[in-house]
């Protein structure tokens, strides 16, 4: 299991950026899927972004043009960059790391959690 600590969240008004960090226990280049995820209020958990054993980014469709996700060169820390934020990106986030990245990407395919850092986007 791969420990996570989320950080970075807090509150924006619309339009404004936010960076989330995810600092892991172990070293997760070419060994796991990373990615984030976040859960508004009385909505299922959705999936951001993932970045694969090999590199490869993947986005979904709501926020790949204002979203960033990047990994340190140690490949201990992840980053979600978040651009031109929207009150509907209002949520908890959580980073997570699991075998192997699935498209699509769920819940199920990633077995560690962080605690997750809330996000507050105003109008």
């Amino acid at each position: 299991q791969v420990q996570l600590v989320e950080s970075g969240g807090g509150s924006v008004q619309a339009g404004g950026s936010l960076r989330l960090s995810c600092a892991a226990s172990v070293y997760t280049g070419g060994r796991y899927c990373v990615g984030w995820f976040r859960q508004a209020p009385g909505k299922a958990r959705e999936a951001l972004a993932s970045i694969d054993r090999t590199g490869r980014l993947r986005y979904a469709d709501s926020v790949k043009d204002r979203f960033t996700i990047s990994i340190d060169n140690a490949k201990t820390t992840l980053y979600l960059q978040m651009n031109s934020l929207k009150p509907e990106d209002t949520g908890m986030y959580y980073c997570a790391a699991g075998p192997l990245c699935m498209s699509p990407m769920r819940e199920r395919h990633f077995t560690s959690w962080g605690q997750g850092t809330q996000v507050t986007v105003s109008s």
